[in-house]
């Protein structure tokens, strides 16, 4: 249903402009175009165009234009548009930076300063791409060892940052995705608790038992959140692995293939898990959960022109013949875009292989250090 297609009441319901009738978006357009050209607008300049009529407020804001962003069980994105999000320090300010990456004109959007003072890398943040929001948890204070419990939230509609619930209990250095819509989040200690964005609060989960796991990564895919300590050469002993189901509320063990496979830093994209090594030529890897193994992906490793510290991210859905996006942020803000398609099978099974093209961040952008990135669609 297009948006100008409701009835009265359904605006009326909506809230906002309550007692009006609904007006064309833009005016000698079909509807069906006009939404197009309305949810491709640049988002940080949404709060501007809302003022342009009520119309085009309701739409960009309020939920009846949801369903025309992500359809119900729908796991692609229809409409909106994925921009790259980077979270980097700056080595001599000690600040922390965000930017948006607009995957049209390749340029970078400085957004708001991120509140809170923790220190590099001992936070956790979290993308909801079909919320457009990011959350950056806890933490240890800059300077200190005192953990801390607050929550900060960036809103890709308003472009802005607001206080969300603190934790129930302080954490830094912590695990943490998206499972189902919800932010889990992980402790060393194994203790783990849940928030929950609609309510805006936090509840306990179940708590994982055995041996402590030093996160090294973490990555959420099928309603699950993958803990890992990661892997060093020569191995002292096997690296261990956590999985947090959300449909059971329980921990298991990870698959042996998984956590000895685990050599890099995981993206989630099109609902499937992909490394980018972290040795030799950083060359992609799939995991495929029925042979529990990690399968090279076919094409050149990220291009050595994107230095490392490396930090990825995946986009949610799947565009264009079901191929999938990768990031690859490095130092500087040098960004290899992987684009990861069907190949000819020569083993049997499918085979995958990527493309990289190499997005050069600006020459002011020389000194910093990624530590997280995230895709929001906006």
């Amino acid at each position: 249903m297009s948006f100008s297609s409701m009835s009265k009441q359904q605006v009326l319901d909506a809230g906002e402009g309550a007692g009006e009738e609904v007006e064309e978006l833009i005016p000698g357009l079909p509807e069906e175009v006009a939404e197009k050209c309305l949810l491709h607008l640049p988002f940080l300049y949404h709060r501007l165009f809302r003022t342009v009529s009520s119309t085009w407020n309701r739409f960009l804001t309020d939920t009846p234009a949801k369903p025309l962003l992500f359809p119900a069980g729908a796991g692609a994105v229809s409409f909106s548009l994925p921009f790259l999000f980077a979270f980097a320090f700056d080595p001599v300010s000690r600040r922390l930076q965000c930017q948006a990456l607009d995957p049209f004109s390749r340029r970078w959007l400085m957004l708001p300063p991120v509140p809170g003072g923790a220190a590099a890398g001992s936070f956790a943040v979290v993308g909801l791409p079909r919320r457009g929001e990011i959350y950056v948890i806890g933490g240890v204070e800059e300077g200190g060892e005192k953990a801390v419990g607050s929550v900060a939230v960036y809103s890709a509609a308003r472009n802005g940052w607001e206080e969300a619930a603190a934790m129930r209990t302080p954490r830094g250095y912590m695990a943490a995705g998206e499972v189902g819509g919800r932010v889990v989040v992980a402790g060393e200690d194994g203790e783990a608790e849940v928030f929950d964005p609609e309510e805006g609060r936090w509840a306990p989960a179940a708590a994982r038992r055995g041996a402590a796991v030093a996160r090294y990564d973490a990555a959420a895919a099928g309603g699950k959140l993958y803990v890992t300590e990661g892997w060093a050469w020569p191995f002292e002993r096997a690296p261990r692995g956590a999985v947090y189901d959300a449909t059971s509320d329980a921990w298991g063990e990870m698959a042996r293939g998984m956590r000895e496979g685990w050599t890099g830093s995981c993206a989630v994209a099109g609902g499937r898990m992909y490394i980018v090594a972290e040795y030799g030529e950083w060359r992609l890897k799939r995991y495929e959960e029925a042979r529990d193994e990690w399968r090279m992906v076919a094409g050149s490793g990220v291009p050595t022109e994107v230095r490392r510290p490396h930090v990825v991210a995946g986009e949610v859905g799947e565009f264009a013949g079901g191929r999938r996006r990768i990031y690859v942020v490095g130092a500087g803000l040098d960004v290899a875009v992987g684009t990861v398609s069907a190949a000819p099978g020569v083993h049997g099974g499918e085979e995958e292989m990527v493309e990289w093209e190499v997005v050069k961040g600006p020459a002011e952008f020389a000194g910093l250090a990624p530590c997280n990135a995230q895709v929001l669609y906006a």
